[in-house]
């Protein structure tokens, strides 16, 4: 996902108390949701990012339109990125004020917190007070975000398939004479690796950090941990990826290129490139892509970067909920809420305004739906990914006419995945799954960036999250999936 558009850089809670939360919350809405625009009702806003110093400046205008449009205004509350988790799991549970929350399958995960409780059921509320949403989005979207067959949050229409790609810095590239569009397997990034390292002292062949993992064409039912289901071939069985000839495969590849010196040494303990990003002294590197990512890429970074894929075009649940609107289960105006999205996703007014700032002091029109940032929009520089409907965001000077219908293209071109729409209901295996974690911290950095021969750690790691209670996982995993496909037939 991509920051700032291409200007500017791309505690459980009880059963009990939930339901309490819930049925108080209902049953206040009668008396609360009578906001009109002289007397509007408040919502609180948590959403993800850097606070900004602007940003009770751009609610005050929010809050003038939301008042009239739908008798609400806004207070938004940002946390910043590396905090979300911990502050929005200890305010939810301590049943802090809140109506809107971001959630995500990487940042306070969407589908655990639907599950404990966290979030109200929207079902009844996206018919009543959000059918623009409903009309909007691809389906794949709520359909993709479902647990256990109901909706809790609303996803960010934005690129809905995944794609891996090798990008290469166009820079480094020119200087070897080779065709970047001659990669797609790992494998195939031998020449170009070879030839960074004969011909370009100084310059790492492959970027690579401890978050790295080779692709391989399987589903993973938990991101980062190797139970996983096959996108080509039997997609009933549940399989440990790393006993996978695809996988054995890759991660040979890495250890190989590891030796060759094409990999940094530090990889496996590397938490960020970005340094090595800021001098450019790197050839390739895997990243998710989206239409015009080379571009936003390019701006970003300050030097051109071109791409080729590295694999398919897949809807995973993952990409489908990277980016989500929750209502809190104790939201005090659930269906004012609901209006609000339902007006964040439609109204091209408002969601460049959250998204953008103030006209004239932020930003300035260009034309009917292309704008161009003001120096003071260094005060407001929020993640548009993050806020809602991103087709509704105005094309920046750089932008084709046509940026969202390439969005389109890209989405309905997407293939689901096998699991899209199930979800892994842990609660069984919890125990089995820590340990799991803490094994995998431990054996698979160093096996995916190609610091450790796979021949002599593979076998060892596998046995490590056997006895950490693999097994048991992908045996719970497999009969919930069972009865899932068996619903879907």
């Amino acid at each position: 996902m991509m920051r700032k558009r291409s200007t500017r850089k791309v505690s459980t809670i009880a059963l009990a108390l939930t339901t309490a939360l819930l049925v108080t919350a209902c049953g206040n809405s009668a008396g609360k949701e009578e906001g009109t625009a002289e007397k509007p009702v408040n919502l609180i806003w948590y959403t993800i990012g850097v606070p900004q110093k602007d940003t009770d400046k751009v609610m005050a205008e929010v809050s003038k339109y939301t008042a009239e449009k739908i008798g609400a205004t806004i207070t938004m509350k940002q946390i910043d990125f590396g905090d979300y988790n911990q502050k929005m799991g200890v305010m939810t549970a301590s049943g802090e004020p809140m109506d809107i929350v971001f959630t995500s399958s990487w940042a306070f995960d969407y589908v655990q917190n639907a599950r404990k409780g966290a979030f109200m059921e929207m079902d009844e509320l996206l018919k009543t007070h959000g059918q623009g949403i409903v009309d909007t989005l691809d389906p794949a979207f709520l359909e993709g975000s479902k647990v256990d067959g109901h909706n809790y949050g609303i996803p960010a229409n934005k690129e809905l398939p995944a794609q891996s790609v090798w990008r290469f810095n166009k820079q480094q590239l020119d200087k070897l004479g080779l065709d970047y569009k001659q990669a797609g397997s790992l494998e195939s990034l031998e020449p170009f690796l070879k030839a960074a390292k004969d011909k370009l002292p100084g310059v790492l062949g492959m970027k690579v950090d401890q978050s790295y993992r080779p692709y391989v064409p399987y589903d993973y039912l938990i991101q980062g941990l190797p139970m996983a289901v096959a996108l080509n071939g039997d997609k009933s069985k549940i399989v440990n990826v790393l006993e996978t000839p695809e996988m054995e495969k890759a991660l040979a590849t890495m250890h190989k290129y590891y030796t060759a010196g094409y990999i940094s040494p530090e990889a496996a303990t590397t938490t960020s490139t970005s340094d090595l990003e800021k001098t450019g002294k790197w050839l390739i590197d895997k990243a998710d892509t989206q239409p015009l990512a080379d571009n936003a890429w390019s701006t970003s970074l300050g030097y051109p970067i071109v791409s080729t894929p590295a694999g398919d075009s897949v809807i995973y649940n993952w990409s489908v909920m990277g980016s989500m609107q929750a209502i809190s289960a104790n939201a005090e105006y659930p269906e004012k809420a609901m209006e609000f999205l339902n007006l964040l996703n439609t109204d091209a007014k408002l969601r460049n305004m959250i998204d953008s700032g103030i006209e004239g002091t932020h930003y300035k029109m260009l034309g009917e739906n292309r704008m161009e940032n003001l120096p003071e929009s260094k005060n407001y520089d929020m993640p548009t990914f993050a806020l809602g409907n991103v087709m509704l965001t105005y094309l920046n000077p750089a932008d084709p006419d046509d940026k969202w219908e390439q969005f389109k293209k890209f989405n309905d071109e997407g293939k689901p995945a096998p699991t899209l729409g199930f979800n892994f209901d842990t609660s069984k295996v919890s125990t089995e799954l820590a340990s799991l974690q803490n094994i995998k911290a431990e054996v698979w950095a160093p096996l995916m960036t190609g610091t450790v021969d796979p021949e002599v750690y593979l076998p060892r790691a596998i046995e490590k999250m056997k006895a950490a209670g693999l097994d048991k996982i992908m045996a719970e995993a497999q009969s919930q999936y069972d009865a899932w496909m068996a619903n879907q037939k």
